[in-house]
């Protein structure tokens, strides 16, 4: 631990503090930690939800406009991130206030609390698949063992974080891109992918929907990392390398394995080839990669919330909550799980974009020096309408719900700044 400038001790990964410039990484360092963030498996049961209802072209299309729509939103979020050196639940104190805040901190928190439930599960679920173990009491153990296990890194930080992804990224890379080789191959080629036809009908306002679902709730708190980068630029290029390429090569990775071999997984399509071994290295550095990630987002909004300078509780507690989850079914709703995530979460990075832009773009005080209002109504206000449009646009089939929410959030949340009179900027 070190101490900020009362001599308070300060958590190294700086959870209330913007990050000082000593503390800031590479390009290559903040891309490989998000790459490890968005390399996840469920990421490619929802690439083989979606590759199941068109053709392959049209998949193509859909694939590249929903990782523009998420690459876009987080780069913009991600940049605001590397400038200020905040989290996204701290830039929340200043779009909501201090005590509105914690809306969306317990909404981000809790989002990813219940992925880590989601991404335990998957992992109890292929692995006992794999060593042909059956039983619910064998899947249930393996999901505390693995909850506790993918926790340790995001316990330590950054530091562990980096350390887990600089081995796991380049290995699924060569081995997803191999096997997606194979299933070309499986299907006689690029004639024989294309003369696939679709097994079910999906608008592509639903599948965009889904693809931003996957990552919403943590590309909203892409800033986390994106904080430590050295300079705003290399914070949204980190964002896009992640969150545009990332995201498309592990949907695309999905959908083909789906399409070629019949199967929902891509881990399932390794287990097909008779690469059960290797199949299993995969699952456990895609998921743990990811894990940690979503522990670490959990852990500062929990810190948040508390106004704690560790968030090392809040990662210990946010795990035992996760893996109660997954033990009591939480996977099994899924999608249903996504399409909720895709409308009431960008919404709120949809407020920071707008309000930062309005009144913070020319410089934003240190939190320990600004007078925070306890709460931004009008700000509430806009999160509340941008997520009313976002549901309404699902419900009625208006254009994509998650731009419609962003949009909406970003646009009501400039106008109220505007309209507002200014407030005190020092304690």
């Amino acid at each position: 631990m070190t101490v900020n400038t009362e001599g308070a001790p300060v958590d190294p990964d700086y959870p209330l503090d913007p990050v000082p410039g000593h503390a800031r990484k590479s390009l290559f360092s903040v891309s490989i930690v998000l790459l490890g963030f968005t390399f996840f498996t469920p990421t490619m049961l929802a690439g083989a939800q979606v590759g199941a209802a068109f053709e392959f072209w049209p998949l193509m299309g859909v694939l590249v406009l929903g990782c523009v729509v998420l690459g876009v939103y987080v780069a913009v979020i991600g940049g605001i991130g590397a400038r200020t050196g905040l989290t996204t639940v701290v830039m929340c104190r200043y779009a909501f206030g201090d005590k509105g805040s914690k809306l969306s901190s317990l909404l981000l928190g809790g989002t990813q609390v219940g992925w880590y439930g989601v991404t335990v599960a998957t992992l109890a679920q292929l692995v006992a698949q794999a060593a042909g173990w059956e039983g619910d009491g064998v899947q249930r153990l393996l999901m505390v063992l693995g909850g506790f296990v993918m926790g340790a890194t995001a316990y330590y930080g950054y530091k562990g974080m980096f350390g887990l992804s600089v081995v796991s990224v380049p290995l699924l890379l060569v081995l997803a891109a191999w096997v997606t080789v194979r299933s070309f191959d499986e299907v006689g080629g690029m004639s024989g992918m294309l003369d696939q036809s679709p097994t079910t009908t999906m608008s592509v306002a639903v599948a965009v929907t889904i693809i931003v679902g996957t990552f919403a709730s943590g590309g909203t708190q892409a800033p986390n990392w994106t904080r430590f980068a050295r300079t705003p630029r290399q914070g949204f290029s980190a964002s896009v390398v992640a969150f545009f390429v990332g995201q498309m090569l592990m949907l695309f990775f999905g959908a083909i394995g789906a399409i070629a071999f019949g199967q929902p997984d891509f881990v399932l399509v390794l287990f097909e080839l008779g690469l059960v071994g290797w199949g299993v290295v995969f699952l456990i550095g895609n998921l743990w990669t990811t894990n940690d990630n979503t522990a670490y987002n959990f852990g500062v909004a929990g810190a948040e919330i508390a106004n704690s300078r560790s968030k090392k509780p809040f990662v210990v507690g946010g795990v035992i909550i996760g893996t109660l989850l997954a033990v009591t079914g939480i996977y099994d709703n899924l999608i249903t799980y996504l399409s909720w995530l895709g409308i009431i979460i960008p919404p709120i990075g949809g407020v920071i974009i707008g309000d930062w832009w309005a009144r913070w773009r020319r410089g934003m005080p240190s939190p320990s020096e600004y007078a925070f209002p306890a709460v931004r109504w009008e700000n509430i206000g806009a999160y509340a309408l941008g997520a009313l449009v976002a549901w309404a646009s699902d419900e009625w089939g208006w254009g994509i719900p998650p731009v419609n929410g962003i949009v909406v959030a970003v646009l009501v949340a400039v106008l109220a700044a505007r309209l507002r009179s200014p407030q005190p900027t020092s304690k």
